[in-house]
């Protein structure tokens, strides 16, 4: 089997692999703002408007004119601006206005005087504190410029970014189409989850766990089932994926004990670009090419595909889709509770709980067994402690690198 005789990747070396192979889809539909959440911009966004629109006061207190407030005597109060509701009136000269944050400025006034610096009075206001000109003034376009780019093209809209877009009057905009993503599980031994179990069989948790993580990716899943262990079975679902998606994901018939079906089918419709990473749990991940699609084989055992998927799938999706605005969880270093046990070889992707300190710092245990069939280990864990190939077992007390988890593990 010629397929396994690919040479066994680095994590860096297969992301530099897949990321380099590919680019964002094409495709832009135009969405209501209120449809847009979770999508990405296919073009910069420029302002329509100047923010504010109208100069306007940052403050509650009196709207004043320099000149007016080199006398000694209390200045009568010739009128109000209220945010909405501006002052319309003539202004004499000698006097003050009184005005609430956010009221357009009126014509001829220099300053604001805050409230807290004035002294209301029978015969009108006396202020406490000099002022300056400017002062207590939103300028029209001090937040945003009429025609500045808002947000750039590729960027995920959330709630930072939408009502940004409202405030400006924008109601639609253009944005990438979502990513097609065709998802099936190869085994005989898989049944549907809920479905009664015989001797020797599973449910297939698989296939409903990388649906998740691609829901929450905003992608448009195409789940073809279970397929047979049968060539013929798996071909045609191969083809049907190619024809549908931009990106096939499969779960399980990637291990060296296989059957040998989906690497004879792989070579025979596409090229496979690798097959093996020395990562643990996970060694057994496959990237390559269809005739449409791009192509990612995810080991079998749950464990190893959820890593597998988070650590390279994950990016994967994130360039297809056209986001450049994403960047992978911080990498934090945290003094270890308790032993950890490693042979050196492969990079490990153990699965741990941290903690804040009182003084600052961070600590971080294990949450238990480790095998890649142990699903439970991320139920309790918020994040991976990532142990170098090199790397032997680890005593209690030593630093580790952890890599906090990201919203498609943690609720």
């Amino acid at each position: 089997m010629a397929a396994l005789n690919f040479p066994l990747l680095t994590l860096a070396q297969a992301l530099d692999r897949m990321l380099g192979k590919v680019k964002s889809i094409e495709g832009v539909e135009t969405l209501d703002l209120t449809n847009a959440a979770g999508r990405v911009t296919a073009q910069p966004v420029v302002s329509p408007v100047n923010v504010p629109p109208f100069d306007n006061s940052a403050m509650d207190g009196y709207a004043v004119r320099l000149a007016d407030l080199d006398v000694s005597d209390p200045l009568p109060v010739a009128g109000k601006a209220f945010a909405g509701v501006p002052f319309s009136g003539d202004w004499p000269s000698g006097t003050v206005l009184r005005i609430m944050t956010g009221a357009p400025m009126p014509a001829g006034a220099q300053a604001v005087i805050m409230q807290e610096q004035a002294e209301p009075g029978p015969d009108g206001v006396r202020f406490t504190a000099k002022a300056k000109a400017g002062q207590n003034i939103r300028r029209i376009g001090d937040d945003i410029r009429l025609g500045a780019e808002v947000i750039p093209a590729g960027r995920a809209l959330g709630v930072a970014e939408l009502p940004l877009l409202a405030s400006l009057g924008i109601d639609k905009i253009q944005v990438l189409r979502r990513l097609k993503v065709a998802l099936f599980s190869t085994g005989d031994e898989l049944q549907p989850i809920g479905a009664p179990l015989a001797a020797g069989q599973i449910h297939d948790t698989n296939r409903f766990t990388v649906r998740l993580m691609l829901q929450q990716l905003g992608c448009d899943v195409i789940d073809l089932g279970i397929i047979a262990d049968d060539a013929q079975a798996l071909r045609a679902a191969f083809r049907e994926a190619d024809e549908r998606a931009d990106l096939v994901i499969t779960s399980g018939g990637v291990s060296v004990g296989e059957a040998d079906y989906t690497k004879t089918i792989l070579e025979e419709l596409g090229k496979i670009d690798f097959w093996q990473l020395a990562i643990k749990p996970g060694k057994p991940f496959a990237f390559g090419r269809l005739d449409h699609t791009w192509f990612c084989g995810l080991p079998g055992n749950p464990v190893s595909a959820a890593v597998t998927f988070y650590q390279l799938v994950q990016p994967l999706i994130v360039r297809l889709s056209g986001r450049v605005d994403w960047r992978p969880a911080p990498r934090l270093r945290a003094r270890l509770l308790a032993p950890l046990k490693k042979t050196p070889g492969r990079m490990d992707f153990q699965r741990g709980i941290f903690y804040g300190t009182p003084e600052g710092g961070l600590e971080v245990r294990s949450t238990g067994p480790q095998g890649s069939h142990v699903f439970s280990s991320f139920n309790q864990a918020n994040c991976f402690i990532v142990l170098d190939a090199e790397q032997g077992s680890v005593a209690a007390g030593e630093s580790v690198t952890i890599e906090p988890f990201n919203h498609l593990l943690l609720s």
